[in-house]
């Protein structure tokens, strides 16, 4: 299972890196191949930064493993307790300069968890969402009917399911709005045959490119204000606050013994947070928060 899934990671990681590298003109995908000292552990991080088009971005493959899963894990899966386990996932999270490209994230992982005398407990999760600045519903129909198209050979009502999960999940309860358009969203997912499961992982992987490379190819000659710019810094404040306040995977990361340094590469380069930031009415600033980040069926 392990070797199957890594194999697709790893060529998946290569095409995403080639695919958004050629259109930087500036800047390209760094490589680096890491251990953990204890051996329990091992990734390739590729970065892009201060680009002409990417502002930070990176595409993180690692596995680790560990005697004991971490407390993000057993809250929800009480069974898990008390099992060594194996985790490996390929991770990204691309943050353009250009306000009027979306940042996006995605995040693909398998894990199993093993006792001696019982059962292996194995499962796949992941997803990728998308997050405007300035919005536009033809992206986001776009962006809505790709992650469908992932999900119509496994069923009916896998897009509405895993959509509305996604939309569950990237919630700032703080602050009672969503990180972004959403997208897909899925986690626990073993039933039916290992095969199966693999399966639609590696349709949601396959479908990313699809979603956003024509996103980004449309809007990343749009000329953009500072007052844009600024914009975008006040926004990122609220993804950063989301990774590090609620999102369960850099709590997993970072509960398990994680490079930190690959965990926390999801973080923006600059940020604000604007005391009391004045956002007019009826402008694109407010139509984004008042009309994009409220869930609805985009298809």
């Amino acid at each position: 299972m392990i070797e199957q899934v890594k194999k697709y990671l790893l060529n998946l990681q290569v095409d995403i890196c080639e695919e958004f590298g050629k259109l930087d003109s500036i800047s390209n995908f760094d490589t680096d191949i890491w251990k953990r000292d204890d051996g329990r552990g091992s990734g390739i991080t590729r970065v892009i930064s201060d680009g002409s088009l990417f502002e930070k971005g990176g595409v993180n493959y690692s596995i680790i493993s560990g005697d004991k899963m971490p407390k993000s894990a057993t809250a929800l899966r009480p069974d898990l307790e008390g099992r060594n386990f194996t985790a490996l996932g390929l991770s990204l999270v691309l943050h353009p300069d250009n306000p009027y490209i979306p940042t996006t994230h995605a995040n693909l992982r398998f894990f199993i968890a093993e006792e001696v005398g019982k059962d292996p407990i194995w499962w796949f999760g992941g997803g990728f969402d998308l997050t405007p600045y300035y919005g536009f519903d033809e992206d986001a129909i776009h962006w809505h009917q790709t992650a469908k198209n992932a999900c119509l050979p496994f069923g009916d009502n896998t897009y509405r399911n895993y959509k509305k999960w996604c939309d569950d999940y990237f919630y700032l309860s703080h602050r009672d709005e969503q990180r972004g358009i959403g997208g897909l969203f899925f986690d626990d997912l073993n039933e039916g045959s290992f095969e199966k499961c693999f399966e639609f992982l590696q349709s949601v992987g396959n479908h990313f490119i699809k979603a956003y490379l024509p996103i980004v190819e449309k809007r990343m000659n749009f000329p953009f204000t500072p007052k844009e710019k600024e914009f975008q810094l006040f926004r990122r404040g609220r993804y950063v606050e989301f990774n590090l306040i609620q999102d369960r995977g850099t709590l997993f990361g970072l509960q398990s013994g994680g490079r930190t340094e690959s965990i926390l590469m999801s973080l923006p380069p600059t940020v604000k947070w604007t005391y009391k930031y004045k956002i007019e009415s009826k402008s694109a600033e407010d139509k984004l928060t008042n009309y994009f980040l409220k869930p609805k069926d985009w298809i």
